[in-house]
Formats: C-alpha cells, sequence, structure tokens
C-alpha cells in the first residue's frame, strides 16, 4: 500500500486526468471524514469533561478515533483500487463503505443522544 515502486501505475493507459483528479477529490473528501472523527474524538476527551463518565468518554473517544483511523486506511485503499480499474478500462469496483460511514455516524449520533438525555 505504502510501497514506492507501484508496479499498477504503469499497467494499462493512463486515464483520463479529469477521471483521476475527481478519484483525488473523493480520496480526499474520505480523508476529510476521517479527519473530523478524529477531531470529535480529541473533542469529547479533552473538552467534553462533564460529558460522560470518564469511561464512557475514553470509549467513545477511541471508538472515534479508530473509525478514523481505519477510514483514511480504506480511502487510500479505494483510491488505488479505482485508478487501477481505470488504468485497465474496468467498472470501478463497488463499495459498501458509504453504508457503514453511515451506519457510524447514526450510532455515534445516538449515543451522543442516548448520554446527553441521561446526563
Amino acid at each position: 500500500m505504502f510501497s514506492r515502486n507501484n508496479a499498477w501505475q504503469h499497467e494499462g493507459k493512463n486515464p483520463d486526468y479529469r477521471f483521476s483528479l475527481a478519484n483525488e477529490r473523493t480520496f480526499l473528501a474520505w480523508i476529510r471524514t476521517a479527519l473530523a472523527f478524529l477531531a470529535g474524538s480529541v473533542a469529547i476527551d479533552q473538552l467534553a469533561t462533564e460529558f460522560a463518565t470518564p469511561l464512557i468518554r475514553v470509549l467513545l473517544s477511541v471508538l472515534l478515533a479508530l473509525c478514523g483511523t481505519v477510514l483514511a486506511l480504506v480511502a487510500l485503499r479505494r483510491w488505488e483500487e479505482n485508478e487501477k480499474a481505470m488504468r485497465k478500462e474496468q467498472a470501478l469496483p463497488y463499495t459498501h463503505l458509504l453504508q457503514v460511514i453511515s451506519l457510524l455516524v447514526v450510532l455515534t449520533a445516538l449515543s451522543f443522544i442516548f448520554f446527553i438525555v441521561l446526563g
């Protein structure tokens, strides 16, 4: 994933630069989402000291940090898979990432609502 010798970059033909740039913009949007999860993690841990018990705060912070980390890694993999498919003139691979992120956001929101109502 992080190797400098990416043989796939020399396979097939160069895709239209507009598609590569669109793929890069999508990657950057996923990275912004990952950073938002990480920022939420830090905010809960450092700024919301009266939000819930320390254990709950730590659990929510760790959960959000893990989500951000996994999302960043998956975004990189997805960008690479899309680039490979475009070079080989194949269909772009389908991802369940949208459903997963939606579920994570809903679960996070429900947990916040739960702790706000109880707090």
